[in-house]
């Protein structure tokens, strides 16, 4: 994360927003790296701060403007949801054969996206 961007966030919102958000940030490089390197039952994550379980927009803030993808997104936010007593396994499933391929990942409990339906093919727990 850009130091300009910290300062920014550091002006409009609360000091564990912005740690959640550098956390955020560390934990999505982690994970593409060890996604690119193959790693993808074991991508182990650090442990967040100590801090509120509502300073997630911040981490939810920084998924989206880097881009994650639906599995990077799924395991950061898995290993902040495990660090505040939430583990949720992350499922990923694919589309049926008889259409285009796609795969998705996502948290246990989220709503699926809209307008697909993806069959299960395999769950991480936390």
């Amino acid at each position: 994360m850009s130091s300009g961007l910290l300062r920014v966030m550091a002006r409009r919102t609360d000091p564990r927003a912005v740690r959640a958000a550098w956390w955020a940030s560390r934990a999505l490089s982690h994970a593409r790296r060890a996604l690119v390197r193959g790693e993808f039952d074991g991508v182990s994550l650090s442990r967040p701060p100590e801090l509120p379980a509502g300073a997630g927009y911040a981490v939810e803030a920084v998924l989206r403007r880097r881009s994650a993808s639906c599995l990077e997104r799924s395991l950061v936010l898995q290993r902040w949801h495990a660090a505040h007593g939430r583990p949720l396994d992350v499922v990923i499933g694919v589309k049926a054969p008889a259409s285009d391929f796609a795969a998705h990942a996502w948290l246990e409990g989220e709503p699926p996206p809209r307008n697909m339906t993806f069959g299960e093919l395999m769950r991480l727990s936390p």
